[in-house]
């Protein structure tokens, strides 16, 4: 029994050695032999792969889903297949059994191993493919999860700061301590630093007070950097001191919690720009203070690549390195305090980047994807605010693969609808998407590209199982390998419309289960409902996802669709047809907004608000828009929809008025505008005032106090009607009022007080509205008589005139002087809104209670003081005045100073934030009060002038002017003598007013020879006189010579119909108009005179002449580009019996040619010196004539020749050498040549003379030199000059080298050919071509012939050569021969020939034999003989 199991088990693993052998090449590990009895497991039949080397996907974690009928079919189908394969097999047994199961087991363990081997390497390279994927794909910024934190430590203790820090790549971090570097070579045995998996600690072994201070640690990478600091306080102590054996420790004293200082205010930022916001702490930042949280819109930023959060000890700050209009926003900052949380907020508005086509829409903005599949995403955005010039039509979406790095339009039809599916992308690929508004000018900006967006299968993590085995570690076994039996896919299921709009409808179906281990794809069918005839709707393209977009759709056309699966194995049946699909309506813009109402809220902003639709379903938002009363220039308020109907307005400016409009923002686009809202006036609503502040002590007797204090920063919007003043003793906790009548002025002394007791004072200012918040304690002032000898400090600190590099501090006498009187006075400035690093300003001190500070910087911020100076020393310093930046605000003005139309000097001020209350006061040198006696004072709306009532010496000085309520509105002249002369001059000729001249005496004259004299001022009034002078005597209008005087233009003109002697003379204009004369002479005589007289006369002829036809252009030449000389005029007012007649000399000329226009034209070829003469052309019919006349002779035919010679010199081509027989030809051709070209030969720089081996020639197209006989002395360069008259051209050839040994060699072949041409046997007196002789008679024919040496002379008939016989005799002499035939017969007839020849050549002449009959006649052409 046991040798039957043992052979059955052998047989059972040659089996699996087989099935695993044909399997090997698609198995990753090999399976692993178990018997029948042993159990099987999914992982001895699918490969395990470590979780180390899955993807991505994989990795992430899966839900638990029910078990699907996917396992138990397959847990059936092994089982069937076990019990299949033991009733297939025979059991054998014996005793060699055990020797094969021993070869086998070792087999076995060989190839265990070696595949083991084979998939530890496979495993390492997946491993470090995989690991370098996962680094790329985790690439984070650094980042300190847990920041250093604050401590305090004994003197002598150890202490350790650790910290956290992730990012990939692994930033390097350095440690500083009060911003010097820490190391481990510095101090080893005090600081050990360490840095194990992220922890990175610092260890001081034993502290001292030098160790106390601020570390910092900062983390840095290729993306970027990162701190993290804290504080280290190191408390000590004191020993026994003056015998006291208990030991005491000194505590540091209570620090002061930070709350915010400097804030940001609403900011405006513009696309792509850089925004920073920053808040100061009033105090250093305490332990627990220090994790300052920023938000936006409620959500809690967090650093990024393009987000920048630093906060250090003294301020923090916010920084967003390209601002988009997503980052538009409620931006809050948030400090911990002992109370819990302190928070200030500001809206930061990002305004639209310039548009890429003029009038075009904004871009879009919130772009997000969704249902992302492996060929599909959907997307959605929201529509811009700003339309641009057109409304928006519509939207183009464009996609980027990553790896490309191109941006490709996806759609080709505009998308109304803020929505749009797109298909046909790649699986397993990172895109970014953008959108573009389109309007009619053209398309916008993109909007913002969406985050990288990886295309993949939503279900896979659904077909992923994870096995959890010994020491944790994971077995993931996928779906894809337990349906490896699937073939054929099984038809999805559940088809569906998941988007409709108007264009399109988004199918969706769910995959077959089981799926199958092959990829698969579908086949997408369409019918129209109730025919059952189905077409392939995705033809075109391969669907990859459960996805499939229709865009091809007939609206009102019900349609049924049907999914097949498709894999490498074949097509699935159809699935079930949706339910019947049909276009959607067209989504309706959201119903606008109604009852927009604007409120008062700042001096900058107004609180909007408004109802929203009763309907609000599909409102995302609401875009805010303003304008100025009066304009239509409407602009927009917010980028980024608005939620609730509330919203405060910032930006706008002061006294002026304002309308606003509101839209609804949805998917199908904005909404109509809402009704305008009433106008507003831009000004703070009335509150309560803000505190008042630094309350200082002025004076003491001993019994009483005098205090002053600063007036609020903010009125609330209504003047300060009082103050009221609290104390209390230092042994007190409650206060008491001291005065129950408002006080008036920020000075009050205080009584009955207790000398030797200290007290503490607080103030509140009370408004219309109420009262205000109390102000800040001050400190405790000691009751007792001032006797020291310094003064006390000034008070009541004033700033004007703010500038970005200066402005004037005022302040007030000190109320107590000290023990001698006040010699002058120290202003002290310090950089800095804490600094107490003060300076002086002054280097002596100043009488002036004023001081003018210069030199500042531009954007600093400072502080001042002043210090009272007696023979006693410096007093004590003022309080110091508010922090003050060094800018000049957007609308500042400077007092103007200028002379009025009355002549009378004035100085004017103009503010735009006058409103009622205010008023402008002006001073002189910041104290005088205006003397009424010699100034008045007049404003009218927001200007206010200073008018002196007669300027004179003892009004120089400084000028200055305050808005009462607004001292920040403020400015300052000094009036100089310099000034002062100035607009004495300009007063006295305001005053004494001219009539300004525009332009003077004109003499124009008119095409009838009429003729206009005229003159210009400025505009005069109704009221302006006018006398005309002619020769000392007044003349006026008259029909012959007519005035016209236009008193609103100031023109003045005088018209003679026809001039004549009697209008010479001196023409005097006198004018006057109020105050203002003027008068203006025209000196009308003798040359002036007698040429107007002729230029009339002459164009009063030429009016008469033009009455008939008449030369519109008069006889004129050109000469063209192919050297024509062409003759033109142009005749005008032609009817049908003008004739026009062309004259040279007297003699008509028939070749000119005149067109229908009136243009005649004479063209002449070439020009001769024939062709110089007189032309005239003579144009006429019944109503008159006119002519025209050339003389085209001397100087005008010379500039005729020499225009046509440049032509031709310019026409010149480039010299060429020509070999000829007799030597060398250099030629140049041109279109045209003329002997008024002259022309000369130059070699190597000389002129070329005329001589027995050179000789030049020329033709109409060609000039050219031959040289005879050419020799090596020839070789150089050959320059052709023209000259034609004015300028000189040349063309040149280098004729050596190459070049010559060329001509040369040619020269000597040619030369050689002329020897035998002139030597050549050759016939000189020929025969004639036809001979006709009658029949019996006798025929000679004669040669004579030429040749060296003589030439041989043959006769031939017929080609065949002729003997002296017969009838045929032969008689040769020196070069002539005859050939006589007696007794001529018809069979003499044909053709003869003689031939010649030498060793030179040879040549034959033909001759024709005709024999007649007698009576008939010879042939017409035939000589006869």
């Amino acid at each position: 029994m046991a040798t039957k199991v043992v052979t059955y088990r052998c047989q059972e693993e040659q089996t699996s050695q087989m099935g695993q052998s044909m399997e090997l090449s698609s198995q990753i590990k090999k399976k692993k032999f178990t018997s029948s009895d042993e159990e099987a497991s999914y992982s001895d039949f699918y490969p395990i792969i470590p979780a180390d080397v899955m993807s991505v996907k994989e990795l992430l974690p899966a839900p638990t889903f029910p078990r699907h009928r996917t396992w138990e079919v397959l847990k059936e189908t092994l089982d069937m297949d076990e019990v299949r394969e033991r009733e297939e097999w025979t059991l054998f047994g014996n005793e060699a059994e055990k020797i094969e199961i021993d070869v086998l087991r070792n087999q076995q363990l060989i190839r265990t191993r070696l595949d083991r081997m084979a998939l530890r390497q496979e495993l390492k390279k997946k491993q470090m493919v995989h690991m370098k994927y996962l680094e790329d794909l985790s690439m984070k910024r650094p980042d300190f999860p847990i920041p250093l934190r604050p401590h305090t430590v004994w003197e002598g203790m150890a202490v350790k700061l650790s910290c956290t820090v992730q990012g990939s790549p692994v930033p390097k971090l350095t440690w500083y301590k009060d911003g010097i570097p820490l190391s481990k070579t510095i101090q080893p045995w005090r600081y050990n630093l360490v840095q194990t998996f992220g922890l990175n600690t610092l260890e001081i072994r034993r502290c001292c007070a030098e160790d106390a201070g601020e570390y910092k640690v900062v983390a840095k990478s290729s993306l970027g950097e990162a701190t993290t600091f804290a504080t280290l306080h190191i408390n000590r102590y004191v020993g026994p001191q003056a015998g006291l054996e208990v030991s005491q420790m000194l505590t540091p004293a209570l620090q002061q919690e930070a709350l915010f200082g400097v804030t940001f205010a609403p900011t405006f930022a513009k696309e792509g720009e850089t925004l920073t916001l920053r808040c100061s702490f009033t105090d250093p930042l305490l332990p627990f203070q220090q994790d300052v949280t920023w938000f936006r819109d409620g959500v809690q930023l967090k650093p990024s690549s393009h987000l920048e959060l630093q906060t250090a000890l003294t301020s923090t700050s916010l920084c967003l390195r390209v601002v988009h209009k997503e980052h538009e926003g409620l931006y809050k900052v948030r400090l911990r305090t002992c109370e819990g949380y302190t928070e200030h907020s500001a809206y930061v508005f990002v305004k639209d980047a310039p548009a890429a086509v003029l009038g075009a829409p904004g871009s879009p903005l919130h772009v997000e994807v969704s249902d992302v599949n492996r060929d599909y995403v959907f997307l959605r955005w929201q529509p811009p605010s700003a339309d641009g010039a057109y409304p928006v039509q519509g939207y183009f979406i464009e996609r980027c693969n990553i790896g490309v790095g191109e941006w490709v339009r996806c759609n080709k039809v505009v998308q109304k609808p803020c929505y749009y599916p797109v298909m046909g992308l790649s699986d397993a690929t990172m895109y970014q998407f953008r959108v573009c508004a389109v309007n009619q000018a053209g398309v916008g900006r993109p909007s913002k590209a969406t985050e990288p967006v990886l295309t993949s299968d939503p279900n896979e993590p659904s077909r992923t199982m994870v096995v959890k085995v010994d020491r944790g570690r994971e077995i993931i076994i996928t779906k894809d390998q337990l349906e490896s039996q699937i073939r054929v896919p099984f038809p999805p299921t559940g088809v569906r419309v998941c988007e409709l709009s108007d264009t399109y409808a988004v199918l969706c179906w769910d995959e077959p289960e089981p799926r199958g281990k092959e990829l698969l794809t579908f086949n997408v069918e369409r019918s129209v409902e109730g025919k059952n005839r189905w077409h392939l709707a995705s033809l075109d393209m391969v669907v990859s996802s459960p996805r499939f977009i229709a865009f091809d759709l007939e609206k009102g056309v019900s349609y049924n669709f049907r999914v097949r699966s498709v894999n490498k194995y074949g097509l699935s049946d159809p699935s079930e047809p949706s339910a019947p699909v049909s276009l959607g309506k067209a989504e309706a813009s959201p119903p606008a907004p109604k009852g927009v109402q604007a409120t008062r809220d700042t001096d900058s902003s107004v609180l909007l608000q408004w109802a929203e639709p009763k309907d609000k379903q599909g409102i995302m938002g609401y875009y805010l828009y303003y304008s100025e009363v009066g304009k239509t220039d409407w602009r927009t308020i917010n980028n980024k929809p608005v939620t609730g109907n509330r919203f405060i307005v910032h930006g706008l400016t002061r006294g002026k008025q304002y309308e606003f409009l509101v839209k609804s923002v949805g998917r199908a686009g904005n909404s109509k505008y809402s009704e305008e809202s009433e106008p507003i006036l831009v000004k703070s609503a009335i509150y309560v005032p803000s505190p008042p502040s630094a309350i200082a002590l002025l004076h003491c007797s001993g019994s009483e106090m005098l205090l002053s204090w600063r007036a609020p920063s903010w009125d609330g919007g209504s003047p300060v009607r009082g103050y009221y003043l609290d104390r209390r003793a230092k042994a007190q906790s409650t206060w008491c009022e001291d005065n129950v009548k408002p006080v008036t002025e920020r000075l009050y002394r205080v009584s009955n007080l207790l000398e030797g007791q200290y007290y503490q004072f607080r103030v509140f200012a009370a408004n219309i509205v109420g009262i205000g918040k109390q102000s800040k304690p001050s400190e405790f002032f000691l009751c007792e008589e001032w006797t020291m000898p310094e003064p006390g400090c000034p008070y009541d600190l004033e700033v004007r005139e703010i500038r970005k590099n200066s402005l004037v501090v005022l302040w007030a006498e000190p109320m107590y002087q000290g023990q001698s009187e006040i010699s002058g006075y120290i202003v002290e400035l310090s950089e800095g809104a804490e600094s107490e690093d003060w300076k002086p300003v002054n280097e002596e001190p100043t009488l002036k209670t004023h001081l003018k500070v210069s030199g500042l910087t531009s954007g600093q911020t400072y502080r001042l003081r002043v210090s009272a100076v007696n023979e006693a020393g410096v007093g004590m310093a003022s309080l110091p005045t508010e922090p003050i930046t060094a800018q000049t605000k957007p609308g500042t003005k400077e007092v103007e100073i200028g002379v009025d139309n009355d002549g009378f000097i004035f100085m004017a001020f103009e503010s735009d934030v006058m409103d009622k209350g205010n008023e402008f006061v002006w001073s002189k040198n910041y104290s005088e009060a205006i003397d009424a006696s010699r100034a008045r004072l007049e404003t009218k709306n927001n200007r206010s002038i200073l008018t002196f009532n007669e300027a004179t010496e003892e009004d120089l000085g400084l000028y200055t002017v305050v808005l009462s309520e607004h001292s920040e509105v403020s400015s300052s002249y000094n009036f100089t003598a310099e000034d002062l002369e100035r607009l004495r001059e300009l007063a006295w000729h305001i005053r004494n007013p001219l009539i300004e001249l525009k332009s003077g005496w004109n003499v124009d004259v008119s095409e009838e020879g009429n003729v206009r004299l005229w003159l210009q001022t400025e505009p005069l009034s109704n009221d302006a006189e006018l006398h005309l002078i002619l020769n000392d005597r007044e003349i006026s209008s008259t029909p012959a010579r007519k005035v016209n005087f236009d008193k609103a233009s100031g023109l003045l003109e005088i018209l003679f119909e026809q001039l004549t002697r009697d209008d010479e003379g001196s023409y005097t204009a006198q004018l006057r108009d109020g105050r203002a004369k003027n008068q203006f002479t025209l000196v009308f005589v003798d040359k002036k005179f007698q040429q107007t007289l002729a230029k009339s006369q002459a164009n009063r002829r030429n009016w008469k002449r033009k009455a008939g036809p008449h030369f519109e252009k008069f006889l004129s030449w050109v000469v063209t580009q192919d050297c024509e000389m062409i003759m033109t005029c142009k005749v005008t007012n032609l009817n049908k019996d003008s004739k026009v007649t062309w004259y040279k000399d007297g003699v008509e000329l028939k070749q000119a040619v005149t067109e229908p226009s009136g243009l005649s034209t004479l063209t002449i070829p070439q020009v001769t010196k024939g062709e110089a003469g007189v032309y005239r052309v003579v144009v006429s019919d019944s109503r008159g004539e006119d002519e025209s006349v050339l003389e085209l002779l001397d100087e005008e035919f010379d500039r005729v020749m020499q225009a046509l010679s440049k032509l031709c010199a310019l026409s010149a081509g480039e010299l060429r050498v020509q070999s000829t027989a007799d030597g060398f030809k250099l030629y140049c051709s041109m279109k045209y040549y003329l002997s008024y070209l002259q022309t000369s030969w130059h070699f190597k720089n000389r002129r070329i003379d005329l001589d027995e081996r050179m000789k030049p020639g020329s033709s109409m197209l060609k000039l050219w030199i031959e040289i005879f006989h050419p020799t090596e002395s020839d070789k150089g360069k050959y320059v052709l000059e023209m000259f034609d008259g004015k300028e000189t051209h040349t063309r040149s050839l280098d004729l050596s080298g190459r070049a010559f040994d060329d001509a040369l060699l040619e020269y000597q072949r040619l030369k050689q050919v002329a020897v035998a041409e002139r030597n050549r046997a050759r016939v000189t007196k020929g025969l004639p071509d036809v001979v006709a002789i009658m029949e019996r008679k006798s025929l000679c024919l004669t040669c004579f012939c030429d040749g060296d040496p003589a030439p041989e002379m043959f006769w031939l008939k017929n080609d065949r050569e002729v003997v002296t016989r017969d009838q045929y005799h032969i008689a040769k002499e020196h070069k002539c021969t005859t050939l006589t035939i007696s007794t001529v017969t018809m069979e003499d007839s044909g053709n003869y020939s003689v031939f010649v020849r030498n060793q030179h050549g040879s040549e034959t002449v033909n001759v024709t034999v005709s024999v007649y009959k007698r009576g008939e006649q010879p042939p017409a052409d035939a000589v006869e003989l």
